[in-house]
């Protein structure tokens, strides 16, 4: 049962907050404090949490509501911000860009009426510029127009400006640069969608590479980062960079099913993301794939992660296999398969 205390006169002082806490890295984050013996306050939109424990409190809330956001900071010394808008759909443009950096603002600026010892912001690998033939990507590297493949991407990016902007107003604050994030969450959206893909024995493969990382890797950095001295600067989060079809392979091998056999070829490629557009068109479902969705599989995008192993020496990487094995593990249990 779920431990609600939406009133502001009931908020225990010196908590941690987590925004976002039924999303993928919200989740593994307030797990995390949680076995720390922390104290935590966390934040959902529209789906509760479904962590019970006498050290959570949960509240909804709207981080474009400003009011009620800066009551959910009230008595709060940490604030890891997780919660983001995340789809590839074109149609979902506005609402992305909205969330994501309005959303940001709002948060930094509670912070710093809060008096908020520490922000950790979760950003995304995409806001890095993905697309980079030939180079690798570092946290030395911006987003730009040429370098981008989706309103995700340019929205994350956006969200930084904010945290820049706050840290330029005194607020101690870090940002993460998680790339594709595997964990055991909804697998039904997110990154966990991969799973099900290859549960379902998908058939499709690009020759795509990308950068895989472990949710619990992720919380890890981002509380050490919090419980450092470090502010003011950026890190790339990347177990691997993996071919797709490698992932693909792995998870369905690791599930007992057929792993993809069938290449998508860039052409083919192109007419799919165009034919999945005119059918959402016409029946007003969401596509299957999308152009960004589409270009993202045929990228090869290759991450550096030394700066993040340099500043926390004691910090590895998971084994992304070991990842995928815990995380199909986790997945067959959760969903009885």
């Amino acid at each position: 049962m779920l431990q609600e205390n939406p009133q502001s006169e009931n908020i225990i002082p010196g908590k941690i907050l987590v925004t976002g806490g039924t999303g993928l890295v919200g989740k593994e984050l307030i797990t995390q404090l949680l076995s720390k013996g922390e104290s935590v306050r966390a934040t959902y939109h529209s789906t509760p949490i479904s962590i019970s424990h006498p050290k959570l409190e949960v509240i909804q809330c709207d981080i474009l509501d400003v009011i009620k956001l800066e009551e959910s900071m009230q008595g709060i010394r940490q604030v890891y911000h997780s919660a983001a808008s995340v789809s590839f759909d074109p149609k979902d443009k506005m609402r992305i860009l909205k969330m994501n950096i309005e959303g940001t603002a709002n948060v930094v600026n509670a912070c710093i009426d809060a008096n908020v010892k520490k922000l950790v912001h979760v950003s995304s690998g995409s806001a890095l510029g993905r697309i980079r033939e030939g180079e690798t990507v570092t946290e030395e590297m911006n987003w730009s127009e040429e370098t981008n493949n989706s309103n995700y991407g340019k929205s994350k990016y956006l969200s930084e400006l904010e945290v820049w902007r706050g840290i330029g107003e005194g607020l101690q604050a870090v940002i993460v640069n998680p790339t594709l994030i595997l964990g055991g969450g909804n697998w039904d959206s997110g990154s966990s969608a991969i799973f099900k893909k290859a549960y379902e024995e998908f058939k499709w493969y690009t020759d795509g590479v990308t950068g895989v990382v472990d949710v619990r890797d992720v919380a890890r950095a981002m509380i050490s980062l919090m419980n450092s001295e470090i502010s003011g600067q950026r890190f790339i989060l990347n177990g691997e960079n993996l071919p797709y079809k490698e992932i693909f392979t792995s998870i369905a091998n690791c599930f007992n099913k057929k792993p993809p056999y069938k290449k998508v070829s860039p052409l083919m490629a192109e007419l799919i993301w165009r034919a999945e557009a005119l059918r959402s068109k016409f029946t007003g479902k969401k596509p299957l794939l999308t152009k960004e969705t589409v270009r993202t599989a045929q990228a090869k995008v290759y991450f550096e992660s030394s700066k993040i192993l340099k500043a926390l020496p004691r910090f590895q990487f998971t084994k992304i296999h070991d990842t995928i094995e815990y995380t199909c593990s986790k997945l067959t249990e959760k969903y009885s398969l």
